[in-house]
Order: structure tokens, then sequence, then C-alpha cells
């Protein structure tokens, strides 16, 4: 295969600084990649829109330095011209760029002001970056129309151009291959320089890939290292996606392997996962055409797919990576990567985004967590604490202790809502504050947590501020209690519904919850 490379998600809130990507280009060419992505988005300063930088984004003097720097080492750019386009989308200046206002990731791909500034971008990278390889990206783009052959028209007319306009710059385009096994039609206007990024996170690409081969595009398959989907990462199915990925590689011949890796805002850290990095390397500079691993390389439907997924129970390769980082190091990673997700219910391996970390944190009402997974965690078979608290034995950093921190906060916290509602239900409302009081203080030690994640591996800053909400909305339910708790609305509202945001004095029916047309 011609190209081994990783992306670095960027844009979920990374503020990578000179340093630290120095440090991710050496690790890179110290494990046999050959090129490394940054996905951009809107975390990078592009001097055709400096209305999209937010602080502390991503640098063309930065760029410039470590191509002078790492010359052998490919840095390409992964933006995002259409779907994934929210951090311009949601600026004021990118207001009216949307394809359905205030809602969804999608910008309109016939508005002629979003087409001017896709071009702007591109000469932007191509000035910048001198990979060869432009990634123009192109996936989840759900917004498109009606009909099927609507959808494919204008997904057509919206990257065929684009991309022969990055090959009139004299560079290649590489397109995400997933709204195309969707629209096959799409393929028949792409210039045949495209190459193609087939992304397959629960099987081998080998059979879904046939698709883009036999219309004669080169194809990169794209493995993931599982953290989206995990309080912190799934190491057995991280291995085996990658191995599967490299080996059908080698037997196809196919342009080469992208190891992804996403969302490490929302308390991910990069710093804990680069042995998982470097292992994915290893095994794409030494993959062999192995046929058969034990896991079908085509199966039924995505649910049986992530169900054969979830049984995976290996993660040797993985494990010594760690291991090479020290013996706790190897300890830690099997509990939290390995040992945490055979207790099942929100631990276990998924397809979907963590519960825990969405709730606790994403939607700034942390309540969300006690009242949609709560029953599930506090009842099912427990010793997820009791795991992170020995796993935080064998920590040998802030960032490992941050994550056995995560899941033992959370839990503190499900158990101290837990009893305040208890207590409320029993008209003990001065009990029930007494039980919430203390969560305030978790908010604060997991910002504590945040600020050093963005300190030393340059992570989000916006979980801080999340951090902030949480305790912010904590102390409007407390005041509630106080205020209504006694009968002076004429009702008692029920806890559920004081510790939802649109909580409203005299609103006894809960109107914001029952007609759904004023909940949007």
């Amino acid at each position: 295969m011609n190209l081994r490379m990783w992306t670095y998600d960027i844009a979920r809130e990374q503020c990578p600084d000179l340093q630290y990507l120095r440090a991710l280009c050496k690790l890179s060419l110290d494990n046999g990649y050959n090129a490394i992505g940054l996905y951009l988005e809107h975390r990078f300063a592009y001097p055709s829109a400096p209305w999209v930088a937010g602080k502390e984004v991503l640098t063309p003097d930065v760029i410039e330095a470590l191509q002078i720097e790492f010359p052998t080492l490919q840095i390409v750019p992964f933006i995002n011209l259409l779907g994934h386009f929210e951090g311009f989308l949601y600026t004021q200046e990118g207001t009216g760029l949307a394809k359905d206002r205030f809602k969804g990731m999608q910008a309109d791909p016939e508005n002629a002001d979003f087409q001017t500034l896709c071009r702007r971008l591109i000469d932007d990278t191509v000035q910048i970056f001198r990979s060869n390889l432009i990634h123009v990206g192109g996936d989840e783009t759900q917004q498109l129309g009606k009909t099927d052959e609507e959808k494919a028209k204008v997904y057509a007319e919206h990257f065929g151009p684009l991309a022969q306009y990055v090959v009139d710059k004299g560079r290649t385009p590489g397109v995400w291959g997933d709204m195309y096994h969707e629209h096959p039609a799409a393929l028949d206007s792409m210039p045949k320089e495209t190459i193609v990024f087939d992304w397959q996170y629960f099987k081998s690409p080998e059979h879904t890939s046939k698709l883009f081969r036999d219309r004669g595009f080169r194809t990169v398959f794209c493995p993931t290292i599982f953290t989206y989907n995990s309080i912190w990462c799934h190491l057995p199915q991280s291995e085996l996606n990658v191995r599967e990925h490299a080996e059908a590689a080698a037997r196809l011949d196919v342009e080469g392997v992208c190891v992804t890796t996403w969302e490490c805002g929302l308390f991910g850290c990069y710093n804990t996962i680069l042995p998982c990095i470097e292992a994915s390397g290893q095994i794409l500079a030494n993959a062999a055409p192995e046929k058969d691993r034990g896991y079908p390389l085509e199966n039924g439907t995505l649910a049986e797919d992530i169900a054969i997924y979830a049984k995976a129970e290996t993660a040797e390769l993985f494990l010594k990576s760690f291991l090479k980082h020290g013996e706790t190091d190897e300890e830690w990673a099997r509990l939290m990567g390995c040992e945490l997700q055979k207790l099942g219910g929100e631990w276990a391996f998924t397809g979907i985004r963590s519960a825990i970390k969405s709730r606790m944190f994403l939607y700034s009402n942390p309540f969300l967590l006690w009242l949609r997974n709560g029953p599930s965690i506090l009842s099912g078979p427990g010793g997820a604490m009791e795991l992170a608290e020995r796993a935080q034995m064998f920590t040998k950093d802030s960032d490992q202790r941050g994550v056995c921190q995560l899941i033992i906060k959370s839990i503190e916290f499900l158990l101290q809502v837990e009893k305040a509602s208890a207590a409320y239900a029993e008209g003990k409302f001065g009990e029930a504050i007494t039980f919430l009081s203390p969560i305030r203080q978790i908010f604060d030690e997991l910002e504590k947590i945040a600020k050093a994640t963005h300190i030393n591996s340059c992570g989000s800053q916006a979980d801080a501020f999340r951090c902030r909400a949480a305790k912010k909305h904590v102390e409007d339910v407390i005041f509630r209690i106080k205020q209504y708790g006694n009968g002076t609305l004429g009702y008692t509202p029920s806890f559920e519904t004081l510790i939802h945001p649109k909580f409203v004095p005299h609103d006894q029916a809960n109107w914001w919850l029952i007609n759904s047309w004023a909940n949007e």
C-alpha cells in the first residue's frame, strides 16, 4: 500500500500548538506512517474566512514549520465542504449558508455564496499545504433532498466540480465513500483522479470497496479507534477494525489505509490513545494478506455487524504498545479498554456515541443521564466504579487519572441525584437539597480535569464550560426546590419536571413536553 496515514480530529475542539504537532509528526514517522491527516473543518485559520477562526485554532505558519521540519511526512488537509460544516454555519457570518435554518450540520450546495466559499477554502488549502492529496470531505450529507435520484443529482453537481477544481490545481482530491454507497450514480460526475476513502467501522471494507475499485477509483480503507462510542476507548474492537482493514488492503493492493480518530472532545484525551496510534502504524507497516481472522468479512445488517464486533476480546498488539510505556500503562489500558466494556449496559461496545458523555455534558442538563440511563447504570450489574478505582491505582499521570475520575464522578452524580429524587418524593425537600449540593463540587472537579486535558493534550476548551453549565443547572434545580417544593404553586411539580431546563412555574401540564410543536 502506498499510503499509511492516521487522522487527528482537530475539528472536535482540539487546540494543537506547534510543539504538540511536532510530537505527533515524530510519533507518526517512528511508527511506520508516511502521512498524517489533519481533520480541520472550522478549526483552521483560513485566510479567506477569518470570521470562522476561534481561539487557539491551527494556523498556516504552524503548517509551514511542520512541512519544513518533516519533509518526508505528507501532512494531508481534510476539509469538509458540505456536511459537517456546522462550525461555519453557526457563526453569524455563516448563518445564511445552511441548508435548513438552525438545523443540522449541512450547508446548502445550491447556495452561490457557499459554492464560492468552497473554492476559496480549496485555494487557501492548496496554497498552504504541500500535500498532493486534498481531502474535500463529503460524508453524512443527509439533508440533500427528498428522493434518491434528487439526492444523487445534487451531490454529484456539488462534489464533481469541486473535485475537478482540485485536479485543475494540480492536486489529487479525496472524498469519503459513504454517500456514494447510497447514491452510486454520483460517481459518474467524479474525475477519475479522485481517491475514495471507504470507512467501515464494524467490518472489513473488502466487499464495500468493490463499488469504487470496479469503477476505476483508487481507494483508501479507513478503520477507526473507537473513542466516540466509549467512555474512553474500546481496545479489542479497535485492534480488530485496524487489522481487518490493513489485511484487506494488502490483499487487494489498494491505495492505502487511513486510521481515523474521532471526537476527543467530551472529555476525550489524545495523550491516552497515542499507544493505539503507535500500534496501528505497526499493523499497517507489517500487514499481511491473511484470509480469515475468525470474523466474517461481509455480514448482514449494521446491527449484526456491531454484534459481531462486540464479541471481540483480543487487544494483544494494542496492549503491547501500552506495555512499551510501562507495565502499569498496560494494566490501566486493559482495565479501561477491555474489562470495562464487559460490564455491559452503558459501558458495552455499541455503534453510537457514549450516552454518559453526551447526557452529562453535551446538552447542558446533566440530569438527562439520571433520567434516561440512571436506572440501568445504578440497578445493573455494577462494578464500574470499583474497576475505575482499581485502574486509578495504575495511572501514571493526570491524563489517565482523568479517565478514571470521569467514570467515578459520573456514578457519584447518579447516586446523589437518586437520593435527592427519593427524598423529594417523600416530601423531604431539605434532604433533597442536601443530596444535590455536593454535585456542584463534582462538576468543579471535572472542570479541573477538562482544563488539565486542554493544557496537556491540547484538548477541548469547551469541556470546562460544559462543566460550568452543568453546575449552574444543578444550582437552578436547588433554587427551584427551595422555591416551589413547599407548595407555593398550589401543587408540587414532579422531580422530573423541576430538573428540566424548560420548567416554568404554573405550567402544571408541562405543555412544552406534551405538545411537540411547542418543543421545537
